[in-house]
């Protein structure tokens, strides 16, 4: 879907396209409300404004469609994934079930050009965190996740 078609397609649409970006339903919704966008950069401000606005349980929504790092998953994920190899696979299930234990929600980073070694480094240093900051680290994280899943749609 490019730019143009986004912002021409019915609501429903829209808000599917940017479920896809970011699971969270009211984050969906204000950026399908919100068209209009002149650009993308236009676009990306939105997010960035939207995600001001977010509370902790939309971000709770939206990470509920996270897959673990390192889980042999297809789609989009997998791409982002694709630095995760079989050998930092088993330490990466280790280290999310202990993030899981410690905080209550999947463990998040943008994969995005980053080995599975790195992910696992940021994997053990944000277990350091107390909760505030690790929640806002996850935030940012989703945040950087949304911005390249739109740039990647509304380029298609």
């Amino acid at each position: 879907m490019t730019l143009e078609a986004f912002n021409a397609a019915p609501a429903e649409q829209a808000g599917a396209a940017m479920l896809a970006c970011c699971a969270s339903r009211r984050f969906a919704a204000a950026l399908a409300a919100g068209r209009p966008y002149d650009s993308t950069a236009a676009a990306e401000r939105a997010v960035n404004r939207v995600f001001a606005t977010l509370t902790w349980p939309d971000v709770l929504e939206a990470l509920d469609e996270h897959p673990r790092i390192g889980a042999r998953v297809a789609g989009t994920s997998a791409a982002e994934q694709s630095g995760v190899t079989d050998d930092s696979r088993a330490e990466l299930a280790a280290g999310n079930a202990a993030y899981e234990q410690r905080f209550g929600y999947v463990f998040l980073i943008c994969a995005s050009g980053l080995s599975g070694e790195q992910m696992l480094g940021a994997l053990r240093q944000r277990l350091a965190h107390d909760e505030a900051a690790e929640r806002a680290v996850t935030i940012g994280e989703l945040r950087k996740i949304t911005l390249l899943r739109m740039r990647k749609a509304l380029a298609a």
